[in-house]
């Protein structure tokens, strides 16, 4: 298989006071991890892309591992999510190789997480943005959790390029009140529930 050819990374975090109510107790963090690197599919048709899969996980274990420690260590961490922004010569599938190297790094970095990693992925040309789903990361029911954060690169992804991204944040949304599963009340068999 082809190497992996890193142009470059990004990232970012953000912390959130409060969204117009009272100042929580406790902020909100987020982080995202993007490597934009090339894709060795592009503008052609390759009927097996599926060992480039273990090519991708040195480099989703350190994406993993700087977003750990962005965000204060693997016990600040209770959400997370992944996603692939493919360039324009590019096809969805080859996003889709992210999966198991994005999401076995951060539940291996994670180790109570039970939930699958959400995700999302698209074709996009130069300067495209994507709305990462991020979930709970031992129940996926949590609603308190539901959330997004909104990556990309203001030169990325290149025709011929991948954009790989990672995400988690620390907790849920400020001023959540839409009910359901609260996190206190994780059963913890299913990743669901």
């Amino acid at each position: 298989m082809p190497d992996v050819v890193l142009r470059k990374t990004i990232y970012a975090t953000e912390e959130i006071f409060h969204e117009g109510g009272p100042v929580p107790a406790k902020s909100l963090r987020r982080a995202s991890a993007l490597a934009v690197i090339t894709n060795p599919f592009a503008g052609r048709y390759v009927e097996d892309i599926q060992p480039f899969m273990d090519d991708l996980k040195p480099l989703g274990l350190q994406m993993a591992q700087n977003l750990v420690d962005l965000l204060g260590g693997a016990d600040q961490i209770e959400g997370y999510g992944k996603g692939a922004l493919i360039g324009a010569a590019g096809e969805l599938e080859h996003g889709a190789l992210w999966h198991a190297p994005g999401g076995y790094a951060m539940r291996e970095l994670l180790h109570d997480s039970n939930a699958i990693v959400p995700s999302t992925k698209k074709v996009t040309g130069v300067g495209g943005r994507l709305d990462i789903p991020i979930t709970h990361i031992n129940a996926s029911y949590v609603r308190s959790h539901f959330d997004s954060m909104e990556v990309g690169g203001n030169d990325c992804p290149r025709a011929d390029e991948l954009v790989l991204a990672l995400v988690m944040s620390t907790g849920a949304r400020i001023h959540n009140r839409a009910g359901g599963l609260a996190a206190a009340d994780i059963t913890g068999k299913d990743g669901l529930r």
